[in-house]
């Protein structure tokens, strides 16, 4: 076979795996991400706990990347302390490694089974939960299938003549080999993908355990980069657990390759192949790391503090906008722009909604007003957005473009609402109930934390939408508008009970708990707007909810 055709095979095989991890992970989240994020929640009682959390929701998620980017949004919040969001990602990176041993176990036998169930599942049957998980089976066949296409796709390399010389030079220069496997895991934003697609090739007899082990040791340390370039526009609170994880990762990997490579310790004797030897290799290096660095989360908690200081949230003067106007005058590249600065928009309103539950039980003055502050910068970024996009609407654009301009800015005018809501209700009740010293009873705060988990998911789910307008995510969006309406009118009706029992606390909060939860449903229904143009677009909102229009 030529080495084009052969460069071909394996070219679409690898976009096949990371589509492959990309479907599991989408599928995952879909089904089951109010479940991932009551785990992350519980998560937050301690370092073990949150080691053995992360462990879980990465492996099923398959991405310990996934994982850092749900514990950033937590952290951002003020709800998940530095110490305790390290050890969660700690226990993620062995929940990777966990992934990719189960993965290189021998389940061809079950290829076609996942395709078929997941096919059956994702395109046949009904309920968003049951295709989402349909989804996920889905795509663990496709990465098998993938494993397979790489190694025939690779099998004539065998043969190549050049192959012995790059594979020594590799196996010599484990620098470069080290240096390769990070870029190349960062490149494809997926350790998992990295690490399968290097044990595949060494099982194929292409890649040397020596040049193998430097090149695993490469792909821990850029998974660690792709969490930290991900949340690089994020607050510098969520910043600082993939800095702190990444610190970890790094050392770790440096120090394994050195040791290694100066004591001439052999890995044949961890799997009867190169590539099961290299799969346990990683296992084994992301066990060792999780164990000797849990009791250092605090230590390099306060180094990332230090590298990463506090800055002020509500202030503008160090805000750099992505609102670029030297592009002012090409539309989609303008449209991209604003895109840009609207998620950011949307991300700063989810540090506001995060806390308000926390705020409302046991928040101080202090941090009630630092959240309500944040309000003014989105009010600032709000009217930079409309100012902007007015601007282009003045110009030359396709019908396309100028209904895009259009969502943009009824979005922003959205998301401005959604703050509103917050600075001008939660917070105010949040400090009224500080004032009277007011208790909610058990099971009406219980409902007010499930609306308000619900509505974290749908906002992540929204912020989503916004940048991929995926029609599935929409039509799914649309979906939890429904239960968060049934979540309501169930918490409505429980509380009306409590009242005619008599129960003290509900008699005493009784307004503040309906208004509560009548903010969370109308912030859940501002998001929701972003799903309407895609849907609109694609046929499946109808014009009117009546069942007939006169």
């Amino acid at each position: 076979m030529h080495f084009s055709l052969i460069l071909l095979h394996m070219a679409g095989a690898t976009m096949l795996l990371l589509y492959a991890v990309h479907m599991v992970r989408m599928g995952m989240e879909l089904a089951f991400g109010h479940t991932l994020r009551s785990m992350l929640g519980q998560a937050k009682r301690g370092q073990l706990a949150a080691a053995g959390g992360g462990l879980a929701m990465a492996v099923m998620l398959q991405s310990s990347t996934a994982v850092a980017m749900l514990a950033c949004g937590f952290a951002a919040s003020g709800i998940l302390a530095t110490p305790t969001g390290l050890a969660l990602l700690l226990g993620a990176d062995l929940g990777s490694a966990l992934v990719v041993r189960i993965l290189t176990f021998d389940l061809g036998w079950l290829l076609p089974v996942f395709l078929f169930a997941g096919g059956v599942m994702h395109l046949k049957l009904s309920g968003e939960r049951v295709r989402e998980a349909g989804r996920m089976v889905l795509g663990i066949g496709l990465v098998l299938l993938s494993l397979q296409l790489i190694a025939a796709a690779t099998g004539p390399l065998r043969n190549s003549a050049m192959l012995p010389s790059l594979s020594a030079y590799l196996a010599d220069d484990y620098l470069t080999a080290f240096l390769i496997g990070a870029l190349f895991t960062w490149l494809v934003h997926s350790s998992v993908a990295a690490i399968l697609m290097v044990s595949a090739l060494a099982a194929q007899g292409l890649i040397p355990l020596e040049a193998g082990v430097p090149l695993v040791l490469g792909a821990n340390l850029g998974g660690g980069l792709i969490a930290v370039w991900l949340s690089r526009g994020m607050p510098v609170a969520a910043q600082r657990l993939p800095m702190g994880n990444l610190l970890f990762r790094a050392t770790g990997a440096v120090l394994a390759l050195a040791v290694i490579n100066t004591s001439g310790l052999s890995m044949q004797a961890l799997g009867a192949d190169p590539g099961a030897a290299l799969v346990n290799f990683h296992l084994l290096f992301n066990a060792a790391l999780a164990l000797v660095s849990l009791p250092l989360v605090r230590i390099v908690g306060d180094l990332t503090c230090r590298l990463l200081p506090d800055r002020p949230v509500a202030g503008t003067a160090h805000r750099v906008s992505a609102l670029d106007r030297s592009v002012i005058g090409t539309p989609h590249l303008a449209l991209a722009s604003a895109t840009r600065e609207l998620l950011r928009m949307g991300e700063l309103v989810e540090v506001m909604v995060r806390p308000v539950t926390e705020l409302i039980r046991a928040g101080d003055r202090a941090a009630i007003l630092r959240v309500r502050e944040m309000d003014e910068t989105v009010n600032h970024t709000h009217t930079a957005i409309k100012l902007y996009l007015a601007e282009l609407n003045r110009g030359q654009m396709s019908v396309q473009e100028a209904k895009r301009s259009i969502e943009l800015t009824d979005f922003a005018i959205n998301l401005e609402h959604v703050g509103d809501v917050i600075a001008k209700n939660l917070l105010v009740l949040a400090q009224e109930r500080l004032d009277k010293n007011w208790r909610f009873s058990a099971e009406g705060w219980a409902e007010l934390v499930a609306l308000h988990e619900r509505l974290i998911e749908n906002m992540h789910l929204a912020l989503n939408l916004l940048v991929t307008r995926d029609l599935p995510s929409a039509r799914q969006l649309v979906v939890e508008k429904e239960r968060m309406r049934r979540l309501h009118r169930h918490s409505y009706s429980e509380h009306l009970k409590r009242l005619q029992s008599g129960t003290p606390e509900s008699i005493e909060t009784s307004g503040m708990h309906l208004e509560i939860a009548r903010g969370f449903k109308e912030i859940n229904s501002l998001l929701v707007t972003v799903a309407y143009p895609i849907l609109t677009e694609s046929g499946d909102l109808l014009e009117s909810r009546l069942s007939k229009v006169n």
